[in-house]
């Protein structure tokens, strides 16, 4: 990514965020609901769900195609702010471990760079992904409905417990996104210099699609178990974890083992590839029309051809 400003970097980074969530929710939803279904506790109980299929066909049969977007409101209303500052961080972050004299940042730099930029989004992310997860689970037409919509949920969590029940799950949102976040940027850093041989050729959009999509999956090859843990912890009832983060981690492996950490692991590779790549590709158009606005010296980088 060129040097560009910071209001750049939020409207661009705010406008990539949106096509992620458009393009990748429902498959989100069918992670959280694979990450925090029951277990079976009798002999021959089969699971609520079998696989990912199952939950996108069950989900769909029960509820229509709007159970896939349940939940949707919190992260479009954050979203926004969370990737301009996500990608506004990982531009103060490169400032910060870049090299002397104009250097190209090495690949530890890239990713000291993505894992700084996870610290900045978390003050916004984590209430968003916790009410996110409360009303994904909210399952089927006859299911009791306990929040109407992102704000009823926010109000009612806030009265149960405050900010303290709004922001359940901050640490391991933490956990989650500054590894993960390190390895987001540095794929897609390393295969657009790779596909541009440093920048001495413009991207296209095959290639950002294929940068943007591998970049999701570094993602979530690191992120996933922290995020299972986030999910467990943020949609437990109150006082189910009083330890936090820990609790759940010691709960899963005593009870389901350690291939549970990386429950809901299809869908979210599914949609890493489309969502991520809708991301990078937002991105750099946002980056041109702002240029067609704003005119500036072009360079060999910053366009994609159409």
């Amino acid at each position: 990514m060129s040097e560009m400003g910071p209001g750049e970097y939020f409207i661009c980074g705010g406008f990539g965020g949106i096509c992620t969530v458009l393009v990748g929710h429902p498959l989100d939803t069918v992670k959280v609901r694979l990450q925090t279904m029951p277990v079976p506790k009798l002999a021959g109980e089969v699971p609520l769900y079998t696989g990912t299929f199952d939950c996108f066909q069950k989900t769909i049969r029960n509820e229509g195609f709007k159970g896939l977007y349940k939940g949707m409101g919190a992260p479009l209303v954050g979203v926004a702010p969370i990737f301009a500052i996500s990608f506004l961080g990982y531009g103060v972050g490169k400032k910060i471990f870049s090299p002397s004299g104009g250097k190209q940042l090495s690949y530890l730099e890239y990713f000291s760079a993505g894992a700084f930029s996870g610290i900045f989004t978390t003050v916004i992310m984590a209430p968003g992904e916790r009410i996110k997860c409360l009303l994904q689970i909210q399952q089927g037409a006859n299911a009791p409905k306990v929040y109407d919509g992102p704000v009823d949920c926010a109000k009612k969590l806030y009265k149960q417990g405050g900010l303290r029940s709004i922001y359940r799950g901050s640490g391991a949102t933490l956990l989650r996104d500054i590894p993960a976040s390190g390895m987001y940027f540095l794929a897609y850093e390393a295969i657009k210099d790779y596909i541009t041989n440093n920048g001495e050729k413009p991207p296209s959009i095959l290639g950002t699609i294929l940068a943007g999509g591998a970049a999701g999956i570094a993602y979530w090859v690191v992120g996933m178990p922290p995020d299972v843990l986030k999910s467990r912890l943020q949609t437990a009832p109150e006082g189910t974890f009083p330890n936090g983060v820990r609790d759940v981690f010691r709960h899963l492996m005593k009870n389901e083992g350690p291939l549970a950490l990386y429950k809901g692991i299809t869908p979210v590779f599914l949609r890493a590839i489309p969502a991520n790549a809708a991301c990078f590709v937002g991105f750099e158009l946002c980056k041109q029309f702002l240029d067609f606005l704003f005119p500036r010296k072009p360079k060999a980088e910053e366009a994609i051809p159409m």
